[in-house]
């Protein structure tokens, strides 16, 4: 079903706030896409983003009359959704602490090749890591929180979470060379 461009954003809110079925459903078509590649972002299988996706409008329909209005809505229907994924982790225990002397080994040995992959390639290759390294990875490099940040939200130290950060991109070097290799092999055989 299409979206209602004629309905203002306003006059969506206000109906969702009233319960109005109609708006909420026009609310869901219009979010919804963009929320979903939110919640594949952090998700191990399109199965795990519905669930995340369906708590988070959940929530967003909760808490409609805490949005002050300040900066754009969808800005702050995104935050519910970043931070209803990172519950749904946090949940699940994915991280793990790990000792100083890791952190500084993995450290060392990132070298960025991202460069050489399109968006989509590098989408899917996140896709694989493991959920914590995963979550980090999201939160840090397309979501912009900090480390101090990270930690408070999942429950973990600000060491922990710079080196799931770490360790996500040492195993990101490791599968975008695999990947440019077989693409390269690809190429030749061709």
């Amino acid at each position: 079903m299409q979206s209602n461009l004629n309905i203002s954003e306003d006059d969506l809110i206000r109906g969702c706030m009233e319960g109005d079925r109609r708006m909420q459903e026009e609310m869901y078509r219009r979010l919804s896409p963009r929320m979903y590649a939110v919640c594949l972002r952090y998700a191990s299988n399109a199965e795990e983003a519905e669930d995340i996706l369906q708590e988070g409008f959940i929530k967003v329909f909760k808490k409609l009359d805490s949005y002050r209005g300040d900066g754009s809505f969808e800005g702050w229907v995104r935050r519910i959704f970043v931070n209803t994924a990172i519950e749904h982790f946090r949940r699940k225990k994915y991280l793990q602490p790990v000792t100083e002397k890791e952190e500084n080994t993995i450290e060392g040995k990132y070298v960025s090749v991202l460069d050489q992959l399109g968006e989509k390639d590098i989408l899917e290759l996140i896709k694989q890591l493991s959920p914590g390294y995963r979550t980090v990875f999201n939160m840090y490099v397309v979501e912009g929180y900090s480390h101090k940040e990270i930690g408070e939200m999942l429950g973990i130290s600000e060491g922990t979470s710079k080196s799931q950060l770490s360790r996500a991109k040492v195993i990101l070097q490791d599968m975008v060379r695999n990947f440019i290799e077989d693409t390269k092999d690809m190429g030749v055989k061709k």
